[in-house]
């Protein structure tokens, strides 16, 4: 089975909330990427946003973009 692709998100957070992160990840023995991807698809679920499968084509028929300006 091939690994799925990845995309990169680098972002900037006040210390506190890293730190807060990061013990969060400790307490689950996650890795700070991991308990990110967790917390996003929690928040998606509870709030009815919908995770695109991966490969997926968006309605127009085109794949979504992955990062880039």
């Amino acid at each position: 089975m091939a690994a799925a692709k990845t995309a990169t998100l680098t972002f900037r957070i006040e210390p506190g909330l890293k730190d807060a992160l990061r013990t969060a990840a400790e307490q689950e023995h996650r890795s700070i990427a991991n308990m990110v991807e967790v917390m996003i698809r929690d928040y998606c679920g509870r709030n009815g946003v919908t995770i695109p499968e991966q490969g997926a084509q968006s309605a127009d028929g085109h794949k979504p973009a992955t990062g880039g300006k």
